[in-house]
């Protein structure tokens, strides 16, 4: 007998398993705006987030079994008994019965093909349809206990908590939903198995998510988590490479739906019409023995009230860079504040000839992740760059961002998966919008540090493995230049030395750095200075003055 009639089922590893009937629901946002509770002031929440829309009725043609509890750290540690050794790590899920966490996706779906052939049954991740089907268990309120959750369900719960303070991730200990399944809002999140995607209007039966994507979906929310993203239609997501301490998974018992996947979703704007060939005149400018100065030109082209995925409330640190095609592509986050789970990455084009940017579109935005401080850069082959902060929970603070790279050869129009730099929190990982090629062709990209420090990446091989330099640059936010002998230059905000910003010199690629006082008055809170060498040879400082009443401080060395 397989089990795959009865309601409940235990398998040989003693995992429970519960039936879950086919049936209708609507999948997303629907209904009239949150309670005040759940949405403070943050405003923008009150509609849920702009990818629980639109709302639309979902088939489930079949009934599927799926596991009563989240997977335990006993039953995942089955499969793999290395896993034991991250139990504790970062304090959390230490117990057999707790959620077993620092799973990725890959990793989530190898243990269901270990669990099929040891069982002779199908075992796989959940739909995001599925998984929010079981979750709501026929309510249409924000959680399956109505408009609130219970103090019972919280672990941790409030607005801005970083996940130091350790909860213990115990499996069915709080009252299971009205269909048996336990921990659906909270806990830890969990994997699914769908490409992240927007949603379509049309009625959808077995959905499966979208043919390609970024990130693969997760669900329920986590401990450490504001309620508010613990509601039933709520989404997240990450890369699927990631792991972390608030994502675990459950399992389903049955065979994948035999639906088809969307399409991938349209080209954004700064991705249309690309040209790819360069310009004849591109090396012509300005006559570089007369003063020139053109501007400003807006490129955060964004419509007043937008509330997601673009923010007209916040758009800050951007990101610039020059494409082969002599377009200029620069990059930004937007946000509600900085520190939240909104926070996105727009993007727009400055297209070769023309005198105005295009409008504003999204660039790259991890479900409910904080993709904190983009970089760009072309190397000498013409290849981009993009580096970025991803968050495990709210906020950028040191040890929440892991680094990624992407990289694009069709002047920013497509771009690889992203890769992980460093996929470690524990290390320095929130990039500075400087980086470059050395002298002898390695990619040096700055990162912020403790201690109002900065830090270099390196890598030889085009972005493949990278290495952290042991010296640190006084100052965050560094801009750094190679001279002309090979030495490192910088200079950056904070560490002031005899009343005037630092400047750190290195003459063994950043493994060491030496300290003086230079030239320029020091800056504070929300200002940052700008250091590069031009194209034609000279180096290019831009800051600001000891006062907001003077104007800023810019010279070429």
């Amino acid at each position: 007998m397989t089990g795959l009639e009865d309601d409940t089922y235990s398998n040989s590893l003693g995992m429970k398993l519960t039936k879950i009937e086919a049936g209708e629901f609507y999948l997303g946002f629907e209904g009239n705006t949150l309670p005040e509770a759940l949405i403070g002031r943050e405003t923008h929440r009150q509609n849920g987030d702009f990818d629980e829309h639109p709302a639309h009725k979902v088939k489930i043609s079949q009934s599927f079994h799926i596991s009563t509890c989240q997977i335990t750290n006993a039953l995942y540690e089955q499969f793999d008994p290395e896993h034991r050794k991250l139990r504790g790590k970062r304090g959390f899920s230490t117990e057999d019965d707790e959620a077993v966490v620092f799973v990725s996706w890959y990793e989530a779906v190898q243990f269901c093909r270990w669990l099929s052939e040891k069982e002779g049954v199908p075992y796989r991740l959940p739909t995001e349809a599925e998984w929010e089907y079981t979750c709501r268990a026929g309510t249409r309120t924000p959680f399956h206990t109505g408009n609130t959750l219970p103090e019972s369900l919280l672990k941790n719960a409030g607005a801005l908590r970083q996940g130091n303070e350790t909860v213990p991730l115990s499996v069915g200990e709080t009252p299971a939903n009205d269909w048996g399944v336990y921990d659906m809002h909270g806990n830890v999140e969990e994997w699914c198995y769908d490409w992240y995607g927007l949603y379509q209007p049309e009625m959808e039966v077995d959905p499966v998510g979208r043919k390609e994507g970024d990130f693969k979906v997760t669900r329920g929310g986590s401990h450490s988590t504001e309620i508010y993203y613990l509601r039933s239609a709520n989404r997240m997501g990450t890369l699927p490479e990631d792991k972390h301490w608030l994502i675990g998974f459950r399992v389903v018992m049955g065979e994948l739906p035999k639906t088809q996947p969307l399409p991938v979703l349209e080209a954004k704007e700064w991705q249309r019409h690309v040209r790819q060939d360069r310009p004849d005149d591109i090396d012509q400018g300005p006559d570089p023995d007369m003063p020139y100065f053109k501007g400003p030109r807006k490129y955060v082209k964004i419509p007043k009230n937008s509330t997601g995925p673009l923010y007209s409330k916040h758009n800050h640190d951007p990101a610039i860079t020059r494409c082969p095609n002599g377009d200029i592509l620069a990059i930004w986050y937007t946000c509600f504040r900085e520190p939240g789970r909104e926070l996105a990455l727009a993007a727009s084009r400055l297209r070769y000839g023309e005198a105005e940017w295009d409008e504003a579109d999204l660039f790259w935005d991890a479900p409910d992740r904080n993709d904190h401080a983009p970089a760009l850069m072309c190397d000498h082959e013409g290849t981009l760059y993009h580096f970025n902060g991803i968050s495990a929970g709210p906020g950028y603070h040191y040890g929440n961002l892991a680094l990624i790279v992407r990289t694009s050869v069709d002047n920013g129009v497509t771009w690889s998966k992203a890769r992980f730099v460093n996929s470690e929190r524990e290390l320095p990982s929130q990039p500075v919008p400087c980086a470059f090629q050395s002298g002898s062709g390695e990619i040096v990209l700055v990162s912020d540090a403790p201690d109002k420090c900065s830090v270099l990446w390196m890598s030889g091989d085009h972005g493949q493995t990278w290495r952290l330099t042991s010296g640190l640059i006084a100052g965050i936010h560094a801009g750094v230049v190679q001279l002309k002998d090979g030495r490192l230059m910088a200079f950056g905000r904070g560490n002031d030395i005899q009343g005037k910003m630092s400047k750190s010199v290195s003459d063994d690629m950043g493994e060491t750095w030496d300290y003086q006082p230079s030239i320029f008055p020091p800056i504070g809170g929300g200002q940052r200075p700008v250091l590069m060498r031009l194209n034609q040879g000279p180096l290019f400082f831009a800051s600001f003055t000891g006062s907001r009443k003077e104007p800023e401080y810019m010279s070429i060395i």
